[in-house]
């Protein structure tokens, strides 16, 4: 029986998850000395890499002084919390990674609480102590006072903590001291990771996750908690509900190696495996004995906070790029999305071409957005909504606990604008010359707050929120002062017409741009919408020639990346997004329409 280890890998974003895991596969040797490899080998869809953020949590594998090392890295978010609840499931232990500057953030509390809650064991990993102002002490103190604020047994306090650096690739138990790699951490692993138990008995596997194959189809993943699998086994299917058996067959079994996958004949209890050839499966169904089946907990999942509206792109230049652009081409694609996102809800909308989708927060939302335009799809998605529930008669919503890194000169602006927001401040503190401030906030005050805190700090203010629960709604807040600039008919934007609107407010739109009537192009100076018309180009008379003019000089347009857009839009205005661009358009287009309607 082969010795095992089942680690997952938690921490803040931007701690170094994913460097670490690299740096581990290099340790086990998985790739041939003269392969290059290049950095973020876990990140290996295009969203991820340029973000610079793991989306989806990956298995792989090392091998180590004859132990195998099972390694699942999961993202730092807590937009894709879903993604971390489900695979802390199939580990034994994690790893805990905090910045031995930055200490403990507020994502560090959300992955640990979830894995203390869980039973795991886990070993502290304190990183980045090569940074010239860290403080490796303190921050150990701050993860021992966290765990012990989160009810941590007496064995979970009894943690190892290991130092190092996962960037220059190397770990050690004392911090000034410098090694040549990271063995101590593989050691660590060995020593205090508890084994899988084995438990005797008819199989039961719980599915925490799926792949695709476009060769097989669907593959199912989990951790055998019980008994052996072997291929060509029959087996049931428990489904999530608790009732509904399904007998089926299993036709492939495969263990995770290194970066891929091996088929085996068959599988031990503890193991991290793949099945292939179950149909109609889904994530928190079990596994189990073709006899007399007995199915697991299934996993439980945080409620989704925010919602949006989804529809098909009716604007003036639809169907010029994307290649999916129907109704029902956007619905098979959320149908095959809710597959693998658990966090993700699916309603119909008011109309029969929208749905209403319901998800973790803006940025869990705007990746599956981002991964549909790239698809090919084209869609117009609504002002982001946080969903207000009905608790003992009282009307609650979701409250997020807010950290705001800035430096001090700042603070007094950031408090103000928080505090517009219906912010309450809960601690302040200084480290070293920048100042950490904790805030109690509703879900509705951060939409939008990102880029106004970014542009009163000079770009220097780091946040980051959690979900701490449902509290009693705390009244209207006022969000966006200014109105919108709105196209007034159809056709090319000229420097000419931008350049004598100037005045008007700052503009989204370049000159030469395609611009359709009812598009938003810009933002006003005044709290109301101002139509103007940005097709007027300069009419040559027998009197002038044209090039005798001065040229004209334009103020840069703003560009927005998708959840700045999300964020912008007023509650009568939509996102059009298609593969190669991105406009904000009023959802009624005619202008008499508009008044008609009151808007």
């Amino acid at each position: 029986m082969q010795k095992i280890r089942n680690i997952a890998i938690i921490a803040h974003v931007d701690h170094g998850k994913t460097t670490l895991v690299d740096k581990m596969i290099m340790q086990g040797h998985l790739f041939r000395d003269n392969e290059k490899t290049g950095e973020l080998i876990m990140d290996n869809n295009d969203l991820e890499r340029e973000r610079g953020i793991t989306i989806l949590s990956k298995n792989v594998s090392v091998n180590y002084n004859g132990y195998k090392i099972n390694i699942i890295d999961t993202p730092g978010h807590a937009d894709f919390g879903g993604e971390v609840e489900r695979v802390l499931n199939m580990a034994d232990g994690v790893l805990l990674l905090v910045d031995a500057f930055e200490g403990t953030m507020p994502q560090t509390r959300f992955v640990l609480q979830k894995a203390l809650s869980l039973g795991k064991k886990p070993i502290v990993v304190v990183n980045k102590v090569d940074k010239p102002n860290c403080r490796p002490e303190e921050v150990y103190e701050q993860v021992f006072d966290l765990m012990f604020t989160l009810n941590a047994t007496e064995e979970q306090l009894d943690f190892v903590t290991v130092y190092g650096s996962a960037k220059q690739g190397w770990m050690s138990h004392v911090w000034k001291e410098r090694t040549q790699d990271i063995t101590p951490l593989l050691d660590a692993i060995i020593d205090n990771i508890p084994a899988p138990e084995m438990k005797e008995g008819t199989p039961q596997l719980l599915i925490t996750s799926l792949e695709y194959s476009p060769y097989v189809g669907r593959i199912a993943v989990g951790k055998l908690t019980r008994g052996t699998l072997r291929s060509g086994m029959p087996i049931t299917l428990a489904k999530r509900d608790g009732k509904t058996m399904v007998k089926t067959r299993i036709k492939d079994l495969m263990v995770f190696d290194g970066l891929g996958k091996t088929k085996v004949e068959s599988v031990g209890c503890g193991e991290i495996c793949a099945l292939v050839g179950i149909e109609g499966f889904e994530i928190g169904d079990t596994v189990c004995d073709y006899e007399n089946p007995e199915p697991l907990e299934p996993i439980a999942i945080d409620e989704p906070t925010m919602s949006m509206l989804f529809t098909i792109n009716d604007s003036p230049f639809f169907g010029r790029e994307g290649k999916y652009v129907t109704s029902r081409h956007i619905k098979e694609r959320l149908d095959r999305e809710l597959e693998k996102n658990l966090a993700l809800r699916v309603e119909p909308g008011a109309s029969s071409d929208s749905f209403v989708v319901y998800g973790r927060g803006v940025l869990h939302l705007s990746v599956l957005i981002e991964t549909m335009r790239r698809e090919g799809y084209e869609l117009q998605v609504g002002q982001p909504k946080v969903i207000i529930k009905q608790i003992d008669g009282q009307k609650c919503e979701p409250v997020e606990e807010l950290t705001i890194d800035i430096p001090e000169e700042y603070s007094g602006r950031a408090i103000e604008l928080v505090t517009k927001r219906k912010g309450t401040m809960t601690d302040m503190a200084t480290v070293h010359d920048r100042q950490r401030i904790v805030f109690d906030i509703p879900s509705r005050g951060i939409i939008g707050l990102r880029s106004n805190l970014l542009t009163a700090t000079a770009g220097e203010a780091v946040m980051s929120h959690r979900l701490k629960g449902f509290e009693p709604y705390k009244g209207d807040m006022e969000m966006r002062q200014n109105g919108s600039l709105i196209a007034m008919e159809t056709g090319t934007a000229y420097a000419y017409a931008i350049n004598k609107l100037q005045d008007r407010g700052t503009f989204f739109v370049s000159p030469q741009d395609e611009i359709y009537a009812g598009q938003v192009v810009g933002e006003s100076t005044r709290s109301e919408d101002i139509v103007i018309n940005l097709t007027k180009s300069k009419k040559l008379t027998n009197m002038r020639a044209s090039g005798s003019d001065d040229k004209v000089s334009l103020a840069p347009p703003l560009v927005f990346s998708l959840e700045d857009a999300l964020e912008y839009i007023k509650a009568d205005e939509y996102v059009e997004i298609t593969p190669n661009y991105m406009r904000m358009r009023k959802i009624i287009l005619d202008e008499t329409e508009r008044k008609r309607q009151g808007r």
